[in-house]
């Protein structure tokens, strides 16, 4: 799985004298290069879904443009307006010969809303947790929704206002987290903090524009992309009056964890650890024991 923060570089410059947002060379580092490359095929086959967004023909023409900057042509668009149509077997026909699945940005809620209680959704998550090189990637709002409690909005100069952060039932891809987006650029620290305090046992993530994070193994999380991933750990607290205060009201808390992962760092989530790279977080080998022998005499 691929949560991408939103912004993603697609190489879409338009001549080399124009100034890039963005600090990756998109043909060596990029993120959707990257999200090719987990599917372990040269020319695999890719379903954009474009249901989140209100702009579905511009959406998918951008990634449809950018697929075949990396010869990639195999492309098809789910654009999917109505629950109904998310229930057609053609969609679900589809999704199963896919070998990525990519869902655009847009309106969180509405992916919940068109795919929630559906085979589509079904079969979805059933090739997630049984075949290792399906790859399903979500950018800003198809991040967002991959989570079992997702942040459907919220006001961000009101955040850590209790009622600030509106909750909601994502699509319950991975359930031991809370994802965020555009995270750094527009400030939403906050409302991260706030729904991490709402559900201390969960792991918050704040995904920056031109970021995203692999989650392998259902638990390990590398950063890819050109800016910084936000890890709020709220296992740790103490005091929290989140529960307890009216809406409106202030939250107050002790003892929140927070890391910054930059481009190959490594956060486990079931440890709660962060690694620098994957490497330290390989187990040390054992030593083979050594055998004495007496000299011959």
């Amino acid at each position: 799985m691929i949560a991408i923060g939103g912004n993603e570089d697609k190489g879409t410059y338009p001549n080399p004298r124009t100034k890039k947002k963005y600090y990756l060379n998109f043909f060596e580092l990029g993120i959707i290069k990257r999200v090719v490359l987990e599917s372990g095929k040269t020319d695999p086959r890719i379903e954009v879904i474009t249901t989140a967004s209100m702009i579905p023909e511009e959406v998918s023409k951008i990634y449809v443009s950018s697929f075949a900057m990396l010869n990639c042509l195999n492309i098809g668009i789910m654009d999917i307006r109505t629950p109904e149509d998310a229930r057609e077997p053609e969609y679900v026909a589809r999704l199963l010969a896919a070998d990525i699945i990519m869902m655009s940005g847009g309106n969180q809620s509405r992916l919940k809303e068109m795919f929630g209680e559906s085979e589509f959704l079904d079969c979805l998550t059933q090739r997630y947790y049984t075949e290792p090189n399906f790859v399903i990637a979500g950018t800003s709002a198809g991040a967002m929704a991959m989570s079992h409690i997702m942040i459907r909005g919220g006001s961000v100069p009101d955040a850590l206002m209790k009622g600030a952060v509106k909750m909601g039932t994502g699509l319950s891809l991975t359930r031991n987290t809370i994802i965020d987006s555009h995270f750094v650029k527009r400030g939403r620290f906050g409302r991260l903090i706030e729904a991490v305090a709402l559900h201390p046992k969960l792991i918050g993530i704040g995904l920056g524009e031109d970021t995203g994070i692999l989650i392998t193994d259902g638990c390990l999380i590398e950063t890819i992309g050109s800016n910084l991933v936000i890890i709020l750990d709220g296992h740790n607290i103490q005091h929290n009056n989140a529960a307890a205060a009216k809406k409106g009201t202030p939250i107050s808390l002790e003892n929140v964890t927070m890391h910054v992962l930059a481009k190959g760092n490594v956060y486990d989530i079931t440890e709660r650890k962060f690694y620098a790279d994957k490497t330290l977080r390989l187990p040390v080998p054992t030593p083979s024991p050594v055998t004495s022998h007496s000299p011959v005499e």
